[in-house]
């Protein structure tokens, strides 16, 4: 990770996630070990205001836009600053756009050049919410850097990302180009916070065919996790890296959260991974991850992978 992320995105919106997501982000940034450029970025959806009318204080459309676009400097402001206290080294640019807000984050990190994105999985509600909650997914599905997706759960914790914090980094696999991906991008996670990389492949039987015999399927698949975790053991060592591997039985969204609730500090995980019958992780499985973990998930695009990796 230090020598992959040179910038960061910070979308924010100033709900209470959108904050403890930036605080993620910076966390990043300083564990990056460089210069890291931090962009804080704050969407007005304008279409959420056309024929709201005048409200009861007598605010006309106009009134409310100009509040929405106040509330939007506001909130970019306060992570700049957040920023600033947090290391003086790091540069900051802000921005508010108007626009749908994930398009536009996602237009954002491919003009600016943007190398990672973090965000809260958990915005504002009613008619002032510019950000985040489901915008988080429709930004997983269009931006090609990784992203690190916070839970609401982080607000509770004033706990920050640092070596002394992260002792462990869960990297579930399924082999296929789009979970190694994940696996580099966590690897150098790990190094950064000198953590111990957990591999996890889940070899699941639940969408085997009735005609078919689910032990002899079930050995073939956790032949073929050993294997996969073996090639992660090779990325983590190659790095110096602490690893250690699990091949568990069962549908992968449900293993990845039973595993992550033992202890672990943060996730990596691809989001594109095999298809069809071999398809036992990644994907949709990520978003199920994204939403019901209580740890921060890096959500890795095959895009992102490192061709010389």
């Amino acid at each position: 990770m230090r020598d992959a992320i040179d910038s960061i995105l910070l979308p924010t919106d100033g709900s209470e996630n959108a904050l403890v997501g930036a605080k993620r982000g910076l966390d990043v940034a300083v564990a990056a070990d460089a210069e890291v450029h931090v962009h804080v970025l704050s969407v007005v959806d304008g279409s959420e205001f056309d024929g709201i009318g005048t409200l009861e204080d007598g605010t006309d459309e106009a009134g409310i836009r100009e509040a929405a676009a106040s509330e939007a400097e506001t909130a970019v402001e306060a992570v700049a600053q957040r920023a600033r206290e947090r290391d003086a080294g790091l540069s900051v640019t802000t921005a508010t756009e108007d626009g749908v807000p994930y398009r536009v984050i996602a237009d954002y990190v491919a003009e600016a050049g943007i190398d990672a994105v973090a965000m809260g999985t958990k915005g504002q509600s009613g008619v002032r919410r510019v950000l985040l909650g489901s915008v988080t997914e429709n930004v997983l599905r269009t931006v090609d850097v990784p992203v690190l997706a916070v839970p609401p759960t982080e607000t509770e914790t004033e706990t920050s990302l640092t070596a002394d914090t992260v002792d462990d980094v869960l990297l579930p696999t399924d082999g296929s180009e789009g979970a190694m991906a994940a696996v580099d991008w966590g690897v150098q996670t790990a190094s950064a916070f000198d953590a111990t990389v957990h591999a996890l492949y889940s070899a699941d039987t639940s969408h085997v065919p009735g005609n078919v015999a689910p032990d002899e399927i079930l050995a073939g698949l956790e032949e073929t996790g050993r294997e996969v975790l073996d090639a992660v053991r090779d990325r983590a060592r190659e790095a110096g890296v602490s690893v250690q591997g699990t091949v568990a039985n069962g549908p992968p969204a449900r293993v990845i959260r039973d595993y992550a609730d033992d202890g672990i500090d943060l996730i990596a995980i691809g989001t594109h991974g095999r298809s069809g019958l071999e398809r036992h992780l990644l994907g949709s499985v990520t978003e199920s991850v994204v939403r019901s973990v209580d740890v921060p998930v890096w959500c890795v695009p095959l895009a992102a992978r490192d061709d010389d990796a």
